[in-house]
């Protein structure tokens, strides 16, 4: 993580928002949140101001989700944040910023899913944001929603790392997971919208149920898989079971297969770094381990599942 050398205070916000937005700067502003890539501001009761103060790839990531945001979001069934102005690089601040959308609700790193029903939230969630996209649509950073068998070594340092630190309790049986995931016919439709970054702490939640999602900075073109792969990371088992009844096209096998080996190698990463966090090392976030042990858990348990089973 790169911090900017610019200290991201209320005065600060609001002087930029005096500079390029004079008709916001008088709400009331307060900090909301430090993310992996922004500060996010709220401001007043229904906007937020994110600027970019970790990461060199947050600029770009603000300007990506300005431009191809709001057009999708207006399907999605779920809260997102719309970005509904640009502030542009200056003397006062060098960075690209938006102002989006309040989206209200918990992390779900935080609060965790609890409720059955919100397989059916996640399932109409992922139906309506996968459709096909354009040609131009961006390719995913880091490979996401390319071809999973691309990622064998990163796995496999995962898996030994997270192992030695005993963060995996059958090490084997996931490899086998993730083998059998790579191993899956790759995925033969059109490259459809995906979020690209969907682990519990860009899930909101309410109530024990999904209330909305956020970090639309990864928004790419692929493998449908990817995102899939947020079931094991998000629900309880039941509210998995209603959400692959759910799904809009029915998954089939291989599309399941493949979102298996996504899940197993984002349960690592989340793994990793939950343990970085109770450690206390830099960019380590604690709330992001127990999601991610839950997620290595059900990976490794026998699948396919019996007839009437949950895929999960």
């Amino acid at each position: 993580m790169t911090h900017t050398d610019i200290e991201i205070t209320a005065e600060l916000v609001r002087d930029l928002l005096r500079d390029q937005h004079p008709d916001l700067a008088d709400r009331p502003l307060r900090l909301g949140a430090r993310g992996w890539d922004n500060q996010l501001w709220r401001l007043g009761d229904d906007l937020a101001v994110r600027l970019p103060w970790a990461t060199a790839a947050a600029d770009d990531l603000l300007r990506k989700e300005h431009a191809l945001l709001p057009p999708l979001a207006a399907r999605l069934p779920l809260p997102v944040p719309v970005p509904r102005r640009l502030g542009e690089p200056s003397r006062r601040f060098p960075r690209p910023w938006t102002v989006t959308t309040w989206v209200p609700g918990t992390p779900a790193d935080r609060a965790p899913v609890t409720r059955a029903e919100a397989g059916e939230a996640l399932a109409a969630f992922l139906t309506a944001l996968h459709q096909a996209a354009p040609d131009d649509a961006p390719v995913g950073r880091f490979g996401r929603g390319g071809r999973l068998a691309d990622h064998a070594e990163g796995f496999a340092r995962q898996l030994a790392t997270a192992t030695e630190l005993g963060l995996v309790a059958d090490p084997e049986a996931l490899r086998a997971v993730w083998e059998d995931a790579a191993a899956a016919p790759a995925w033969t439709g059109p490259p459809v919208w995906l979020h690209g970054d969907l682990h519990p702490a860009n899930v909101l939640t309410a109530d024990g149920t999904l209330c909305g999602v956020v970090d639309f900075g990864d928004l790419c073109a692929g493998d449908p898989a990817c995102d899939l792969a947020s079931a094991w990371l998000l629900l309880p088992e039941e509210a998995a079971a209603r959400f692959h009844r759910a799904h809009r096209p029915a998954l089939d096998t291989a599309t399941l297969r493949r979102a298996r080996g996504w899940a197993a190698t984002q349960a690592l990463s989340c793994a990793l770094i939950g343990d970085a966090g109770t450690r206390g090392r830099p960019g380590g976030k604690p709330t992001w381990g127990p999601p991610a042990t839950r997620a290595l858990h059900r990976l490794t348990q026998p699948w396919p599942p019996p007839e009437n089973g949950t895929p999960c």
